[in-house]
């Protein structure tokens, strides 16, 4: 259990980590309560932009100057026009050594990562079956269903059987960190030897997640070559949403059980030069200064242990308060759990309950927000459409809080929901 004071400590030790990347550091204090360190942190992170884009006003998208050298804390970057041919030089968001892992190709967006990688498939495959779990990311799958006509989507349910056997078709995996997390297990509990790629979007793991770690060991041990995509959005800029990034890393497979497979080696080739025809590649301005070094480690994985703690604590909670309006507490990452409605909910009363309960709550000085993303000092609420099922739920992104605090709010969440159902909320 942490207290508040404990959790303060912490949070100060986050602001200085940003404050230290300034060249005129700010007037930094010790936070008093939570939505004080919130406030600081993005003031903070606005001020690192700022201070970047004055400093690098030579680094233009033209590259028109020779004198300027673009840099982001401990990031280099090499680029011509429209930094089409953008090479990065600095530390890697994953904490794995010796795992055969290519240089990152870095990009505006998880999403455009994705994109990139999916449509440069089909420079591979001509067709192919790609397998995906319940719970997968919806825009993937909206991505998927509408511009990339030579993947057939597979939607996969439990128990998988043998949904991975060697087919006519080659077979690629999305196994997505959004997944549920009994169909998570069941993928990497599973034969793996029919496969022939994998997408791996580890989003919403730690980057030293012993999941990641898990699942490249799985891989390696039926030589399955994969790419590991990521939005940096997350969990990697402690909490301050520091700016739009994204990556794509290959790992290759072991060439010795791929006979008479297709050879994936050109995908890496082939995702750089989508990146390119595309316009998706990174920003140097959003490359976080304060990455890389010991102090941000322990920090983000204090921050993510302290979620994932809190995340427990949460799905235990609402499967005793709530168990009949308990939409799925169970995602692999841990990191938020979804509500259901008493009626079924749409889009726009799905949306309008999030914000709802969050002004409400907010109003009684609880730290929660109506905010599409997670991996905040403050709870988040969304609307969250289950793209395999079809079905509308209100998300609720479990944050980085004390416990007690995160405790007291998680009450008050099950009661305020238990309350605005019991009136016919749910339509």
């Amino acid at each position: 259990m942490e207290t508040i004071e404990a959790y303060l400590e912490r949070k100060h030790c986050e602001l200085r980590l940003l404050n230290d990347c300034l060249s005129h550091r700010l007037d930094l204090t010790r936070p008093r309560s939570v939505d004080e360190g919130v406030a600081s942190k993005f003031r903070i992170t606005a001020a690192l932009r700022a201070e970047h884009e004055l400093q690098a006003w030579k680094a233009t998208e033209t590259s028109w100057s020779l004198a300027a050298k673009p840099v982001s804390g401990p990031f280099e970057f090499r680029y011509d026009y429209q930094r089409a041919d953008l090479t990065v030089c600095g530390p890697s968001f994953y904490e794995f050594e010796g795992s055969g892992m290519s240089k990152a190709i870095y990009t505006a967006s998880g999403m455009a990562a994705i994109s990139a990688v999916l449509l440069a498939s089909a420079q591979i495959v001509e067709k192919a079956d790609l397998l995906v779990l319940p719970g997968s990311y919806g825009e993937t799958l909206e991505l998927i269903k509408g511009l990339v006509p030579h993947l057939r989507l597979a939607a996969l349910s439990l128990p998988l059987g043998d949904a991975f056997a060697s087919a006519n078709s080659p077979k690629i995996l999305l196994l997505d960190s959004c997944a549920l997390a009994g169909a998570f297990e069941a993928a990497v509990r599973s034969d793996g030897s029919g496969l022939d790629f994998m997408i791996f979007d580890t989003t919403c793991f730690a980057g030293s997640s012993g999941r990641i770690r898990r699942v490249l060991s799985w891989a390696r041990r039926y030589g399955i070559p994969l790419v590991l995509v990521r939005s940096h959005n997350k969990l990697d800029s402690l909490g301050a949403e520091y700016g739009r990034l994204g990556s794509a890393v290959f790992v290759q497979g072991n060439d010795d059980r791929r006979a008479g497979r297709h050879d994936w080696r050109p995908l890496e080739a082939e995702t750089r030069n989508a990146v390119r025809l595309l316009g998706g590649a990174a920003l140097p301005a959003h490359f976080p200064p304060f990455v890389g070094s010991a102090a941000y480690r322990d920090l983000t994985k204090r921050r993510v242990a302290a979620i994932l703690r809190n995340g427990r604590s949460t799905a235990r909670y609402f499967a005793a308060r709530l168990p009949a309006l308990s939409a799925e507490l169970h995602f692999a990452h841990g990191l938020y759990v979804t509500l259901r409605g008493s009626r079924p909910l749409d889009e726009a009363s799905a949306r309008q309950a999030a914000e709802d309960m969050s002004n409400e709550l907010r109003a009684e000085g609880l730290p929660i927000r109506h905010a599409g993303s997670f991996g905040f000092d403050f709870a988040a609420t969304e609307w969250f459409h289950d793209a395999t099922t079809d079905q509308y739920s209100v998300r609720v992104a479990v944050s980085d809080l004390p416990t007690q605090v995160w405790d007291d709010l998680t009450a008050a969440i099950a009661r305020w929901w238990q309350v605005r159902q019991s009136r016919g909320g749910g339509g």
